[in-house]
């Protein structure tokens, strides 16, 4: 079944699916996606990973009355607006959403081996074929199904409406999850989705609560996903100290209040001005340096990781593509190499080395808490132990940490959170419980509207119209489960 459609009454294809959707992401799970690489770790010294990240909220401004205005892209918004702010870039972002669909096949046709891991999230998709945008879909989708272009880029699975984990409640970010898969395989197809290993959390926003990150690292296991990318100081070693070996890939390891324990593979994205980093490709002269450590009684080669916006900034809208296009030609061929990591993971498990024999790590500032309780004690000793430590510590908390880590995701924020929280419980009591089959059109129309309502970005621009937009939102979603169930 590899032609889900695209759009289903209106609404992007986000549930409906999941049997298929299941298959396409375990079905392959031992297969090698990167059969094809010339690599090996003999003729490897080290590695650079790069990964864009490319966003664009969905708003309420398609027309002048909030509570009436159509839900668009902020891209269309920029390009019909053009004399606010800086929406003169709209015609730049729309082309950052597309330009590796021309510099790709430019360098594989050199004889090069350009490599990049890229990140769109669901609402962007949907914004982009809303304002018909199909351009940047016919440029985007060779480099998908193409076999020519497909060890070159790797897509990385993101929560569908780029919602931070650590304040989205727990059920409500596996159907970010689930939905963005949907949405993909309806565009790309299934047997691209099976290729999608590695996942890449809105604001490199880890939680640290224990309860929350274990559901979010079972989440991502049981949706598929191999491996995830973690920024470098929101991660702590068991002892509480920072990772040492940030340049090869960890075990995340997540336990709960109940003595469970779920763990996925992480990389880690290293601390930097990450656009400044990528747009100039400063990963690349940093892994020039790093030569093969030893784990596992093995020589490997070390792999820097790092992400950024694929749009933002005038450093990655100009700079951006023609460093890029010098450092793959200058690579292709030496040994300091462009890698993506699930292709470094699958090079990894051919010298024989497993998931048990990587380092560990867990959120940050856990390890206190594992001093004071043990797992298995339960929600109620955990939630004693983090009032105590949050009473003792000034700077302790459990709201995660991210990229962005000197806001709270929840703090000031509780006029939207109060709204958006209101349409959780409602879509958890008259959808989930009642068992609506996710095949419904009202499951998916209230679906899309809870999804879009948990977007960051109504929080992460401060008060003023962006929380206007996540409340209003928010507001759309509660009128639709109070009306339709």
């Amino acid at each position: 079944m590899d032609n889900m459609p695209e759009m289903i009454d209106g609404f992007p294809n986000i549930s409906g699916n999941e049997e298929a959707v299941y298959a396409a992401t375990t079905a392959k799970a031992n297969e090698p996606v990167y059969s094809d690489t010339p690599y090996n770790f003999n003729n490897v010294k080290s590695a650079v990973a790069a990964a864009l990240h490319m966003h664009q909220p969905l708003i309420p401004a398609g027309g002048d009355d909030l509570q009436t205005a159509e839900i668009i892209s902020n891209l269309k918004y920029m390009f019909e607006h053009q004399g606010i702010g800086d929406n003169h870039n709209a015609g730049p972002f729309k082309d950052c959403y597309q330009r590796l669909g021309r510099m790709i096949p430019e360098l594989v046709n050199e004889g090069k081996e350009p490599r990049i891991m890229v990140e769109y999230t669901g609402t962007l998709l949907y914004g982009l074929r809303q304002m018909g945008a199909n351009d940047v879909f016919d440029l985007l989708k060779p480099l998908t199904v193409d076999r020519r272009y497909q060890r070159a880029v790797e897509w990385l699975g993101s929560p569908w409406g780029h919602a931070v984990a650590p304040s989205t409640p727990v059920q409500d970010y596996k159907l970010h999850v689930r939905a963005w898969q949907h949405h993909f395989a309806s565009i790309f197809g299934l047997d691209a989705l099976s290729r999608v290993k590695g996942f890449s959390p809105s604001e490199m926003a880890l939680p640290n609560q224990p309860d929350v990150a274990y559901e979010f690292v079972k989440t991502l296991r049981d949706c598929g996903y191999r491996w995830v990318l973690v920024q470098e100081h929101t991660v702590e070693t068991p002892e509480g100290n920072g990772p040492q070996m940030k340049h090869i890939p960890h075990r995340l390891v997540c336990r709960n209040s109940k003595g469970e324990s779920a763990e996925i593979v992480a990389f880690i994205k290293t601390q930097g001005s990450d656009t400044k980093l990528v747009a100039q490709m400063q990963p690349y002269y940093e892994a020039k340096g790093l030569d093969h450590i030893t784990l596992a009684g093995k020589s490997i080669p070390q792999i820097v990781t790092q992400i950024a916006d694929g749009e933002n900034g005038g450093v990655m809208m100009n700079e951006f593509p023609p460093k890029y296009m010098e450092v793959m030609r200058e690579s292709s061929g030496s040994n300091t190499v462009p890698m993506n990591c699930t292709e470094y993971l699958e090079l990894l498990e051919a010298q024989g080395i497993t998931i048990s024999d990587l380092p560990v790590i867990q959120p940050i500032k856990q390890h206190f808490i594992w001093e004071r309780m043990k797992g298995g004690e339960g929600p109620d000793k955990l939630n004693e132990v983090i009032n105590e430590l949050s009473k003792e510590m000034y700077d302790f908390n459990m709201e995660g940490g991210s990229w962005t880590n000197n806001i709270s995701w929840v703090k000031g924020y509780e006029n939207v959170l109060g709204p958006m929280e209101r349409a959780s419980s409602l879509f958890n009591e008259k959808v989930i419980k009642a068992g609506i089959p996710t095949s419904d059109p009202r499951y998916r129309k209230a679906l899309f509207f809870l999804m879009s309502s948990q977007t960051s970005c109504y929080r992460y621009w401060g008060q003023g119209i962006w929380t206007d937009y996540g409340k209003e939102i928010s507001r759309r979603a509660t009128a639709v489960l109070e009306h339709d169930f």
